[in-house]
């Protein structure tokens, strides 16, 4: 059975999809089976990885409307195998919330498909509705990026409230793996007051921080990971401490 991770904080532009992206591609290269699964409407995980999401056939939204099951949805490609999204998955959610048992939709889902794989990364959207909800009810652990400064800071407590539902209701085995500093500037007073401070404030796990650089944005431009775009820079390097702690 795969160990299932939820990449989730419902505050945008933290590098969720760059650290599901990473972390599934330094994960494959210590030789496991990895799936990525892309839960959000703006596919940016899709994307990332050289997919056009406007020309796909079968996404996640296909499977959560109950027209293909999850396997009909799997892209193999070079560093990762995904189930992808597109626009689509928006009129999904609505459709969720008409279900008994919404919250269960992609545990299911996944039930049919996790023998193959070792780890399965779930890219959650930015916020805290039915499909990050899906996200967590199926996930075993939950790595919580943040970005280095007081407004994504202050999303992590919504977050855990959150978490702390579904642990009562959903999913009692659910744990936080960690936070996962993120676009750390060391240089900044602003950026070191936030990493010191999060870890204390609520009694987590804190990763080493991934610092800020173009490469990352220049990656998704490419189709690849950090990893296969910039192999030996230092943003390639820490992800790939991070999946080994992952892993261990």
């Amino acid at each position: 059975m795969a160990r299932t991770i939820a990449i989730a904080n419902q505050k945008g532009g933290v590098a969720k999809t760059t650290s599901c992206v990473a972390l599934g591609a330094a994960i494959a290269e210590t030789g496991a089976r990895v799936l990525l699964v892309d839960l959000d409407p703006q596919a940016s995980l899709s994307y990332s990885l050289g997919l056009d999401p406007d020309a796909l056939e079968n996404t996640i939204h296909d499977v959560f409307v109950g027209r293909v099951p999850v396997g009909k949805t799997i892209h193999q490609l070079t560093e990762c195998d995904v189930v992808p999204s597109n626009i689509d998955l928006a009129g999904a959610e609505a459709y969720l919330l008409t279900r008994t048992g919404r919250e269960y939709a992609l545990r299911m889902a996944l039930d049919e498909i996790d023998m193959h794989y070792n780890f399965i990364l779930l890219d959650c959207p930015p916020s805290l509705g039915v499909l990050t909800i899906n996200a967590l009810t199926a996930a075993h652990e939950v790595v919580i990026p943040l970005q280095c400064e007081a407004l994504s800071h202050r999303g992590v407590g919504q977050l855990l409230e959150t978490i702390s539902d579904v642990q009562r209701l959903t999913n009692r085995d659910l744990r936080v793996r960690g936070i996962l500093p993120t676009m750390f500037d060391p240089r900044t007073q602003h950026s070191r007051e936030i990493l010191e401070d999060v870890g204390r404030r609520y009694s987590l796990p804190v990763f080493d921080p991934v610092r800020k650089s173009i490469r990352f944005a220049e990656a998704p431009r490419a189709g690849k990971s950090i990893l296969r775009y910039a192999s030996s820079h230092p943003g390639a390097d820490a992800y790939r401490t991070i999946a080994r702690s992952l892993i261990a």
